[in-house]
């Protein structure tokens, strides 16, 4: 089984969408996708549909949907083209003590690609072997195609995940970004940054970034701009002041001459506010 997560919902055994078009059906089969081969409870299948509103039907509802991504997933069974042992739909939705469970059975998961990926990006970072980090990182952030779960109503449950999903792709990029400042590729970084703070408007890594990137690019005076609006918007959307990393990279620029490079970090240790857009459901940007 072949799942996609991050962008529209997209489902596939044997190349054949078992991707339903109702919207429920499509929470159920979201849910089990982002935990696939692990067992999610009935529970947690139950709050996503309903709230704290259930019905009493709930669970003969939420067995009826079961029923329904069943059939789809029996469909798309009968066309295996390996002709390897066959399976029947049971096989691949489980129903588990307590809940249900959706095996990949050697398939592909773009979530756990992603992961996989950025993961080796960090330890690339970590290891100061920033092309390689610039590589993988730009590499998971691809398999990226709009917010996570783009096209499915979403409950407690999945709001949640993407939340997280949102956050990871944000810490990834961050990350990206830093690498290919640490090679020098500060004028490549303009138009994607100019992009970022406008959408993160709290985020001070990206406004960090985007400062040093202006800076090394002979744009000093652009560079103290975006610090004093990033500081406007803080102080009056948070009553907040920047971090101690942004005022000492602010301070840095002025003292550096219009030419001169600085050596200082990119960006604070942290954003003042969690960055995940949340609501917005932002499309991506590199």
């Amino acid at each position: 089984m072949d799942i996609a997560v991050l962008g529209p919902l997209a489902v596939r055994e044997n190349g054949i969408s078992v991707t339903p078009t109702a919207p429920k059906p499509r929470q159920v089969l979201a849910l089990l996708a982002l935990h696939a081969d692990e067992v999610v409870p009935v529970a947690s299948l139950v709050e996503e549909l309903w709230g704290g509103q259930a019905p009493r039907s709930a669970r003969t509802t939420l067995q009826t949907y079961v029923l329904q991504l069943r059939e789809m997933i029996a469909a798309a069974l009968v066309h295996d083209p390996q002709g390897t042992a066959p399976r029947i739909a049971k096989d691949v939705l489980v129903t588990a003590p307590g809940g249900y469970v959706l095996h990949t059975s050697g398939g592909t998961s773009d979530v756990r690609e992603f992961e996989r990926l950025a993961g080796v990006g960090y330890r690339a970072m970590d290891a100061g072997d920033f092309p390689r980090a610039a590589r993988e990182l730009s590499t998971a952030l691809a398999l990226w195609n709009g917010s996570a779960l783009a096209d499915v109503q979403a409950g407690p449950q999945l709001e949640m995940q993407i939340r997280r999903l949102e956050e990871t792709w944000l810490c990834a990029l961050d990350q990206r970004i830093e690498a290919d400042l640490r090679l020098g590729r500060h004028r490549e970084l303009l138009a994607e940054l100019t992009v970022l703070v406008s959408r993160y408007r709290t985020h001070e890594n990206l406004h960090g970034q985007f400062m040093l990137a202006l800076h090394r690019s002979g744009r000093r005076s652009e560079a103290l701009d975006v610090y004093q609006r990033l500081r406007q918007t803080l102080v009056r959307e948070l009553g907040l002041e920047p971090s101690a990393g942004l005022r000492r990279l602010q301070r840095s620029i002025l003292m550096a001459g219009p030419e001169q490079p600085l050596d200082a970090p990119a960006a604070p240790a942290a954003p003042a506010v969690p960055p995940g857009p949340g609501a917005e459901r932002l499309s991506r940007v590199g």
